[in-house]
């Protein structure tokens, strides 16, 4: 994270094209699927028991979507605060798996400058560390002038 993004952002410091702090989780481990599963409610086995996963035709277990989410809910909270965010949408593209590492990014793509914000829309991106795009999405954040 940088100087950048450690202090709260003014409607001065938005631009299109501006990038977010990245938020990278290493390598995936089943107990993130099973801590997700109890912080969520979400205990469908296709998380955490392989023989389950596997009999369901999937190639292993894989992570809950939200819990995707939640990394690149994390990434926005960090880059505008999350008290600033009006619109938060995302779109599961493909499924995390035990071992993989995960990187949030995003890039301001409209700034409307208001009186007292400047609204903000961003577009968000997850993917694997072999390039597979897991989410993408969308946000949108009101920034005050001061």
């Amino acid at each position: 994270m940088t100087d950048r993004h450690e202090r709260r952002l003014t409607a001065d410091d938005v631009a299109v094209g501006e990038t977010g702090p990245e938020v990278v989780v290493e390598e995936l481990e089943r107990e993130d699927f099973v801590r997700y599963a109890g912080a969520s409610g979400d205990f469908n086995p296709i998380h955490y028991d392989e023989p389950y996963a596997r009999d369901a035709g999937n190639e292993s277990v894989f992570g809950q979507g939200m819990l995707t989410a939640g990394f690149a809910s994390h990434m926005v909270s960090d880059w505008f605060g999350m008290d600033r965010v009006d619109r938060f949408t995302i779109r599961f593209q493909s499924r995390v798996f035990p071992g993989d590492t995960i990187a949030v990014t995003g890039e301001i793509t409209d700034v409307e400058d208001g009186d007292a914000a400047a609204v903000v829309t961003a577009d968000l991106e997850a993917t694997t560390d072999d390039g597979t795009v897991v989410l993408s999405g969308e946000t949108v954040a009101s920034i005050p002038r001061e």
